[in-house]
């Protein structure tokens, strides 16, 4: 039986089949799930989001511009979204943002970091998770699942993460409380820590392959998570399996979180 038959779902983060979205949306899919997507305004997004669909063979799915910066924009695509699903079972949250200068090793120190930018990671990172979920609310009568994707500079200083790594432990406080918020009606909130995966989000982090190379040497498998893990476990998180988890972070980076040296 397929573990997400029958329900329905918002993902938000898609920009090409290499992002950890897309990975999600193609497990929900392979287990029963009707998916819909959310893309930054603009034609060039929708394109390209919608390209990364058809490659999935899922090219005919719903997707609608979401601004998750802007109120405005979020209650138009859930206004839209509750037109086309009714109720929904789930939502991904797949989204971060920071100014890329500031994700450099090299670029200046921690302490140098402009209140503009630590506002807008912050907001675009973790606030959006408040935002989104508390517009999706309404269309999960029944109760729902949401998750977030986070990683482990949320827990541990990551040289050349920088005000992302403060923006990931903000997401995870965030994805906490909200767990507790929204638990009386049902709904989980959990976040997954996935360890480094070759996105267009994380090709913009300084000593990205250094990354890489270290967590293959350290990590008890040895080698690097792959985005088709991250999904596999997302499905769980999503399906009545996981129906006793909530308010957690689950680490799925082949195992480099817990090694010391």
């Amino acid at each position: 039986m397929s573990l997400l038959q029958g329900k329905k779902g918002i993902i938000l983060g898609v920009a090409n089949t290499n992002s950890i979205a897309w990975h999600i949306a193609n497990h929900c899919v392979k287990q029963g799930a009707t998916c819909g997507f959310g893309h930054l305004p603009g034609e060039k997004m929708q394109r390209r989001v919608g390209k990364a669909m058809q490659e999935g063979g899922y090219g005919d799915a719903w997707m609608a511009p979401c601004d998750v910066g802007d109120d405005a924009s979020i209650e138009q695509f859930f206004a839209a979204a509750k037109e086309k699903f009714g109720t929904i079972d789930f939502l991904v949250h797949s989204l971060a943002f920071a100014n890329h200068e500031y994700l450099k090793k090299d670029w200046g120190n921690f302490t140098s970091t402009p209140r503009d930018v630590y506002k807008g990671a912050c907001d675009i990172s973790a606030y959006s998770l408040i935002a989104v979920t508390r517009a999706a609310l309404p269309m999960m009568p029944g109760g729902g699942s949401v998750i977030a994707l986070s990683y482990y500079g949320a827990e541990k200083v990551i040289p050349g993460y920088n005000v992302m790594g403060v923006a990931k432990a903000a997401l995870e406080a965030t994805a906490r409380y909200l767990s507790f918020d929204v638990g009386p009606k049902n709904v989980r909130v959990n976040c997954i820590s996935a360890g480094p995966i070759r996105t267009l989000s994380a090709m913009a982090v300084g000593g990205i392959d250094e990354m890489f190379s270290h967590v293959s040497k350290k990590a008890p498998l040895q080698r690097n998570v792959e985005g088709d893990e991250v999904g596999k476990t997302a499905v769980y998180l999503l399906s009545d399996l996981a129906s006793g988890v909530t308010g957690e972070t689950i680490y799925v980076d082949c195992g480099f979180n817990i090694v010391g040296l």
